[in-house]
């Protein structure tokens, strides 16, 4: 087997031992004597370039012994993420980026075009940029709104359809008749009813009581709030939940409404129907006022027992408390759904204030981490007030 220009693998050992030594980044201490050549040394320069030390600091860097041997300029780092595209998968070079953004203070290269057009785009990315939003030159902008843009509609084409499929069952369900139309009847719950009206003789089940839905029609059936911190925390949870915001306002049977805070409120809404326009409307970073945004977004109810609010926060509330837990009693009572979600991302287990998401646990609004794969499931139960598929492990 051949691994890389020039360089002969004759054996597992010798492929450990070049696992290792790219792993390692070389030098007298490594212990492996393993040399590379070929597009393996390229990989090794990349890896070295982000993870190996020296004594050079990056422009605008201070505090680390980390060089990227990237200087300050865009251009080479332009270069180096063309490399590390060449070598590695795209999971891999995401990762790489993000090490680059956060050891070598790269995010203000990111304001430049070229630097832009060479970086593989996620969510991670997005939410830098949105970080750098306000600082953003207007010769970058447009650069920058495409790549939010190809994220956002990447994560549309992997969300929206299940989504609408998972919503649409339950507005269905949720609107159950007694006297339900020949197409409306829901034939395993009948017959799991009349089992006792089985006729042996007759191989057939008596329908003595019907149990069927009435189809959701175009009208609101039910309203959906989506308050969103947007500290910096939160930066993954800003972009999913913008990408939800605007598949839910895609469906005419759900009136759809958007708030992000952090020590103000903001109400983009009316910016749904194109999620990059919120994305940017956002303004990450900041202190936390969920008391103020609950406060808002109660005083939008009108009504309450067709109304799920969903609260996304690591709850780190810096406005009243005790207000704030009341606000959520409140709207509980007067028959609103209410979910706390810490995070949604992919991110494994978020931060959070645990006293607080004890207190709203205490009030019936447990918090938990939420996937994006798991959100329509949990929208859908909230809708049809069953019990929420919490996950196991917060």
């Amino acid at each position: 087997m051949t691994v890389g220009e020039g360089y002969d693998v004759t054996d597992a050992g010798q492929e450990r031992l070049r696992r290792w030594r790219l792993v390692l980044g070389g030098g007298p201490a490594d212990g492996t004597g393993c040399a590379l050549s070929g597009r393996d040394a390229a990989m090794d320069g990349a890896l070295a370039a982000l993870y190996g030390k020296g004594d050079k600091q990056p422009a605008g860097r201070t505090g680390r012994d980390r060089s990227a041997g990237l200087g300050g300029s865009a251009p080479s780092v332009a270069r180096w993420l063309g490399d590390i595209r060449t070598y590695f998968p795209s999971s891999v070079v995401q990762v790489m980026q993000r090490d680059a953004i956060d050891r070598l203070g790269l995010a203000t290269l990111l304001l430049e075009p070229e630097m832009l057009e060479a970086v593989e785009a996620d969510v991670h990315l997005v939410g830098t940029l949105l970080s750098l939003n306000k600082a953003m030159p207007e010769t970058t902008r447009e650069t920058a709104r495409a790549v939010v843009r190809k994220v956002v509609e990447d994560l549309e084409k992997r969300l929206a359809t299940r989504t609408r499929a998972a919503l649409t069952g339950a507005l269905d369900r949720s609107a159950r008749v007694s006297r339900p139309r020949h197409h409306d009847i829901d034939w395993n719950r009948t017959i799991a009813a009349n089992l006792k009206n089985y006729l042996p003789e007759y191989r057939t089940v008596v329908p003595e009581r019907l149990i069927g839905y009435g189809r959701a029609s175009q009208s609101v059936k039910k309203e959906v709030v989506l308050c969103v911190d947007q500290s910096g925390s939160m930066a993954a949870s800003v972009v999913y939940a913008s990408v939800f915001g605007a598949v839910l306002a895609s469906m005419r049977s759900v009136s759809t409404r958007l708030v992000v805070f952090d020590t103000a409120v903001v109400d983009l809404t009316d910016q749904l129907d194109d999620p990059v326009d919120v994305l940017f409307g956002t303004r990450l970073g900041g202190g936390t006022d969920i008391n103020r945004a609950l406060a808002y977004c109660q005083s939008r109810i009108t009504r309450p027992a067709e109304t799920v609010v969903v609260l996304i926060s690591d709850l780190y509330e810096g406005g009243i408390r005790d207000e704030m837990l009341k606000r959520v009693a409140a709207m509980k009572a007067s028959g609103a759904q209410f979910v706390t979600l810490l995070a949604l991302s992919d991110e494994g287990a978020p931060a959070y204030d645990r006293e607080h998401a004890a207190a709203l646990a205490a009030l019936g609004a447990p918090a938990f981490a939420c996937t994006p794969d798991l959100f329509p499931e949990v929208m859908a139960a909230a809708i049809e007030k069953r019990p929420l598929p919490i996950p196991d492990a917060v």
